[in-house]
């Protein structure tokens, strides 16, 4: 395992691992690792010649009042968890590596990302998109993977990828839950112990949500059953329960395929996202 800190460190390694026509699988994360970025890495491990992390707080998607400074760091731990699963490389650069200059070009993450997630987060793509492109220039990697449980960033991210070119191809990976089917998240370790045996009602709204619109083809019905079961379990306040067509994150109709149910609710202070994805829609 090496752990590099610069963005010449990290150069050198790429540069040596396509010298020997390796294949490269990238797993980025903002480190406070858990199961979920762990089956990432065995998947790049087991998928490429050889798997490196990133683990980096990136400021440029935290809002003026999110969670940026309180949110969980230790490399130290990281570092362990990803050399327990094969990872050979952690790059883990400071800020002031990866933001050394600004030239005031901006990426704008576009429609897909004024909804969901996004509705309350403005700005919060266009960081994810700054951060992915130039990890993805940085590492160049093969083969780069991503948790279904983002699913709004995943579709976001294909966008980016398939309309710029990039010679990368995505894995993505399901969600990891715990037993009693809460996603994993490194935000669940914020929750008391009272909200945290709520959180998993979460989940089971996104199930009725499903099977109402398998068994209706009516989107608000779904929403509306979903709502009406956390409302009944848990006393979170809903951001939002979507039905939408995956991965363009529009209304769906009678030609959807792919449909993705998203929710975020805050339990507590805690905002929590889940989603479900229904091939073909129940159409």
């Amino acid at each position: 395992m090496q752990v590099l800190e610069t963005i010449a460190q990290l150069r050198n390694w790429v540069a040596a691992k396509k010298e020997a026509a390796q294949t490269i699988g990238f797993v980025p994360t903002m480190g406070a690792l858990h199961d979920g970025h762990l089956t990432l890495a065995k998947a790049a491990k087991a998928e490429n010649d050889v798997a490196i992390m990133s683990v980096f707080v990136n400021p440029t998607q935290f809002g003026p009042h999110e969670d940026f400074d309180a949110y969980p760091r230790d490399l130290a731990r990281d570092v362990a968890l990803a050399t327990s699963v094969g990872v050979d490389a952690v790059f883990a650069p400071s800020v002031a590596e990866m933001y050394p200059h600004d030239g005031g070009i901006r990426i704008h993450a576009g429609r897909q990302a004024t909804i969901l997630c996004g509705a309350s987060r403005p700005g919060h793509f266009d960081g994810v998109l700054q951060v992915v492109s130039k990890l993805f220039h940085l590492v160049e990697p093969t083969k780069a993977y991503f948790g279904q449980k983002d699913a709004q960033q995943v579709a976001i991210i294909q966008t980016m990828v398939r309309d710029f070119n990039f010679p990368i191809e995505l894995g993505i990976m399901p969600i990891v839950r715990e037993e009693d089917g809460l996603a994993k998240s490194s935000r669940n370790m914020y929750l008391t112990e009272a909200e945290r045996a709520q959180a998993p009602h979460i989940y089971a709204a996104l199930q009725l949500a499903r099977d109402v619109l398998q068994n209706t083809h009516d989107a608000a019905a779904a929403v509306s059953a979903a709502r009406t079961h956390i409302e009944a379990h848990t006393s979170g306040r809903i951001d939002y329960i979507e039905v939408l067509s995956y991965p363009d994150l529009a209304a769906v109709d009678a030609t959807t395929t792919d449909v993705l149910i998203a929710a975020a609710v805050y339990i507590g202070s805690t905002r929590l996202i889940d989603n479900i994805f229904v091939s073909n829609g129940g159409q």
